[in-house]
């Protein structure tokens, strides 16, 4: 691919008007000499998904993947990385001769918050409480498998009707780790919130507000959410003397491959992160 010549890029999701994605991509674009390439946000729920991606012409090198997409992105491509097949969705589709290839670069940005935050690794976190995991959809589940690459050996996840985290047990389950699954509002969830190295939102919004009584008690909190900012549930555990960080630290962890995938070359981090101030 002759990264010269001007190419397509852009964000698939539903509701999409919120996503800051273009602005690292742009930026990322611009710090390349990239002038031509453009990056767009498209609104797509995951039934038009397969007949959008078919349609797009030869100038469409690269698409983010947001929800509710990301198991769609996943079973349009005619290629899988081992990570997204791990997961069982994808975040993020490249063009390639066959088609689209399809990963999961969710697993970076994941990995980056769980790092800003401090988390425990390796014997350290093996020796702690599990992670506890609100929500088990298709964001929890790179979340789960950063755990598992951090050295974790179970993690809780929390939903509201225990059927539907049958999805992202497995996948915990491929990553070699025991899944426990509790109901959020629980006395058994307010207790492995305060006992957990970490606790994972993953859920949209302000869904977890309902869950703040629990998570005072978090000693760290990734809330996937970035906007609006603060969500209810951060301030809760900020109230409660705990470290949190937001979805935009994940946002950007996740863009430095989808960039580098894209284009072919390095990830101007600098820039990307500038993009965010």
């Amino acid at each position: 691919m002759d990264v010269d010549l001007p190419r397509k890029a852009g964000v698939l999701g539903r509701p999409i008007a919120h996503s800051r994605s273009p602005q690292l991509h742009l930026a990322a674009y611009r710090a390349l000499g990239l002038t031509g390439w453009t990056y767009e946000r498209i609104e797509c729920d995951a039934e038009a998904l397969p007949g959008l991606v078919g349609a797009l012409g030869p100038e469409w090198v690269g698409l983010s993947v947001t929800m509710p997409g990301k198991f769609a992105a996943l079973a349009v491509a005619a290629e899988r990385t081992a990570r997204a097949e791990l997961v069982g969705a994808a975040n993020t589709l490249v063009r390639v001769p066959a088609g689209w290839r399809a990963d999961c670069t969710d697993i970076d940005g994941a990995a980056a918050a769980l790092d800003e935050l401090a988390v425990p690794q390796g014997d350290a976190l093996v020796g702690s409480a599990p992670t506890v995991i609100l929500g088990a959809g298709g964001t929890a589940r790179p979340a789960v498998v950063a755990l598992a690459d951090r050295g974790a050996r179970e993690v809780i996840l929390a939903v509201r009707d225990t059927a539907r985290a049958t999805g992202a047990a497995a996948c915990a389950r491929r990553a070699g780790l025991v899944p426990h699954v509790v109901v959020l509002g629980t006395a058994r969830f307010a207790e492995a919130c305060a006992q957990a190295p970490a606790v994972i939102s993953t859920l949209p919004g302000d869904a977890a507000a309902a869950q703040a009584d629990a998570l005072a008690a978090a000693r760290r909190f990734l809330d996937v959410a970035y906007h609006p900012w603060p969500t209810s549930a951060a301030r809760a555990v900020l109230d409660g003397g705990g470290v949190v960080v937001g979805g935009l630290t994940m946002l950007l962890g996740q863009a430095y491959g989808q960039v580098e995938q894209f284009t072919g070359r390095p990830a101007p981090r600098a820039a990307m992160a500038a993009a965010l101030d």
